[in-house]
């Protein structure tokens, strides 16, 4: 069991990634949490910007209460700032935010006002520091992710493919792609961390075809290693089948239908893990409480299949799969990316 207890290297760590984001003494940063924040990485956070001389503050919000038919896991989109103007505005101000909410604002409602006024925004996921010390963002990766973005952005297709089954077909006319290295210097933008994602959110009605979740695929929301396969088809975005008869699929099925919202059942964003560091292993070793699976979605070749809110094509809701993905094949305009779980040419 891992004690949750400020060390020194902890505090390295915190302070070599702020220092990445450009972060400066003197500098106005907010240190966003909630009530239900995880205290260490909180209290990490204050002391590595105390080092570096920046002026720091905390905004601290209530957890609000859960108003979904089940629990949320993992989404990125937290619901603490609940449309509080005063709060979004003390953000925008700023020049740096750590976000250290549970849930992250990387989906969040407010984030596109937060980021007008010019602040860059660290979403830090709520693992405990051990994963994040494992995951200091490492600054070669920077050039291989915009390699990749460049690439979705210069593509009409994506297919995706496994020996396990799966046989994507996805249109990227009129997607938006983006990913992240973990780490941000430039105003108006946010990144989490860990990082190392390419991915592009489809356009509606982009993406049919057969996804095959083989036994050691990831349901991250359930924070879960599958043992059986689940097949699910895909019709114009949407899930219409989930084939399976054990736990695996049964939980899946039963986890949508809670929603009651059709919408959980479409595409959020598809992509692909760049971070070597990143290990698919990694959360066979924690407690669930101790991870909260950022790592997963940016192991070096997964690919990451999610459903969910997807503002490019017009659907919100917060009910969301983030499914990574090994042994995939995908390939952009018919030349790969990833061989089988293996990064190509300039992405490995």
């Amino acid at each position: 069991m891992l004690q949750e207890r400020i060390e020194a290297r902890w505090i390295d760590c915190f302070a070599e990634t702020f220092v990445l984001c450009g972060v400066m003494a003197g500098d106005a940063v907010a240190i966003l949490s909630e009530t239900q924040s995880r205290p260490v990485n909180v209290q990490l956070a204050e002391l590595a910007l105390a080092r570096l001389g920046a002026r720091a503050f905390h905004l601290v919000l209530n957890t609000p209460r859960l108003t979904a038919p089940v629990p949320v896991r993992s989404t990125g989109a937290s619901d603490a700032i609940g449309q509080l103007a005063p709060v979004v505005q003390a953000l925008a101000a700023c020049s740096f935010v750590a976000d250290l909410t549970v849930e992250g604002l990387l989906h969040a409602a407010e984030l596109p006002d937060i980021l007008k006024g010019g602040a860059r925004v660290l979403m830090v996921s709520n693992e405990h520091p051990e994963t994040l010390e494992r995951c200091v963002p490492d600054v070669a990766l920077e050039p291989k992710v915009k390699a990749g973005i460049k690439r979705l952005r210069g593509a009409r297709t994506m297919r995706v493919t496994s020996q396990a089954g799966t046989d994507l077909a996805i249109s990227l006319a009129g997607a938006q792609a983006g990913g992240g290295w973990g780490y941000t210097a430039r105003p108006g933008t946010i990144s989490h961390w860990p990082g190392g994602l390419c991915l592009v959110f489809p356009a509606k009605g982009s993406v049919n075809g057969t996804l095959v979740l083989a036994p050691g695929d990831v349901n991250l929301t359930f924070k879960r290693y599958l043992e059986q396969p689940v097949v699910l088809t895909i019709r114009d975005d949407f899930v219409t089948d989930i084939a399976g008869h054990h736990v695996d699929a049964e939980l899946m099925r039963s986890y949508w239908a809670a929603w009651g919202d059709r919408e959980a059942y479409a595409v959020s964003h598809v992509g692909w893990g760049m971070n070597s560091k990143a290990r698919w292993d990694a959360m066979a070793m924690y407690d669930k409480k101790d991870f909260n699976g950022t790592e997963l979605r940016a192991f070096a070749g997964n690919f990451l299949y999610s459903t969910g809110a997807n503002e490019v094509a017009g659907r919100h809701t917060p009910g969301h799969f983030d499914l990574p993905m090994r042994g995939c094949t995908v390939a952009l305009d018919g030349q790969m990316v990833v061989d089988a779980g293996r990064l190509v040419g300039e992405l490995g």
